[in-house]
């Protein structure tokens, strides 16, 4: 993928890596005392970030999928229209009672992604819910804020910010 010379770097592949690193030493800071995690992240770059952050974890924690104390759970969501949204897990919502979850997407732009996959977390007796995000925008036109951020940038709302996670060109870019 180019990017054209409209774009400005943000983020080197050096340092999204160092951003995930922090991240995750900030995720295990404020959970430690718990028994076990579940990362949610948002498809397809929330996702990417949160298996990033679970395998950060699982080398500076006690958290490791093969323990059962760290769970990596895919959610996907279908935006119809702007008032009709639906979200899915590759999970049953059943999964998530007694859980501390962290939400994770790769850009809080509004918050209003953030706030619709929240709602089927919010139907079951969860212990607590945090968000990781890569980038934040500070757009907010939900009551939606993170708890772990890798970059917090101004921008206009022409200006467009995106996340790449590939091999060939990964990076954070401004468009």
């Amino acid at each position: 993928m180019s990017h054209a010379s409209s774009s400005r770097l943000l983020l080197t592949p050096e340092q999204i890596t160092q951003k995930v690193k922090r991240i995750a030493y900030e995720i295990y800071e404020r959970n430690f005392d718990q028994d076990s995690l579940l990362i949610a992240g948002v498809l397809d770059r929330g996702y990417y970030l949160a298996e990033r952050i679970c395998q950060e974890l699982d080398h500076i924690s006690h958290f490791s999928a093969e323990k059962n104390t760290l769970s990596l759970v895919e959610v996907s969501i279908q935006k119809f229209t702007e008032q009709q949204t639906q979200v899915s897990f590759n999970v049953p919502e059943a999964a998530f009672a007694e859980q501390s979850i962290i939400l994770v997407d790769d850009v809080l732009n509004t918050g209003r992604t953030l706030a619709y996959c929240l709602s089927p977390f919010l139907k079951q007796p969860i212990k607590k819910i945090e968000i990781a995000v890569l980038v934040n925008r500070s757009h907010i036109q939900f009551p939606v804020m993170a708890s772990y951020t890798g970059l917090e940038l101004a921008t206009t709302l022409q200006e467009h910010i995106e996340v790449v996670f590939d091999n060939e060109s990964e990076g954070v870019f401004l468009r």
